[in-house]
């Protein structure tokens, strides 16, 4: 099985396409009935207004910071750098966290939590 797309529902598409291109500074693709889609490798991920949610998923979609996205980045300081430079409000980080990731977080226009995290050394094992 092969996780294909994440889609979040939202309330103001033209907000948030403006968000996660323009503050996150993911590469985006194009917009389509409703639908924008943006330049990740692997799966794919994707907006979609929540108004139409309805009409694909045969009921209404309640609004709430449900899901949180985590992208991984190269450098999580510089991120943090850039982020605060444009006025985005830090929510937590950059920490260390014990399972191997250095961690940013902040808030997209709908609520959801965006993770940043750059992979560091593990300071604990997992069980087995």
């Amino acid at each position: 099985m092969e996780l294909g797309y994440v889609i979040l529902y939202v309330e103001d598409l033209d907000a948030s396409i403006a968000f996660y291109r323009d503050v996150v500074g993911l590469p985006y693709k194009f917009t389509d009935a409703g639908y924008a889609e943006f330049g990740t490798d692997g799966t794919k991920f994707a907006l979609y207004e929540r108004r139409r949610a309805e009409w694909l998923t045969g009921r209404a979609v309640a609004p709430g910071p449900a899901a949180e996205i985590v992208l991984v980045v190269d450098d999580v300081d510089a991120c943090a750098a850039r982020l605060s430079s444009a006025g985005v409000a830090v929510l937590s980080g950059p920490a260390d966290r014990p399972w191997g990731h250095r961690t940013l977080h902040i808030a997209d226009p709908d609520g959801f939590v965006v993770e940043f995290a750059q992979e560091i050394p593990r300071a604990r094992s997992r069980r087995t």
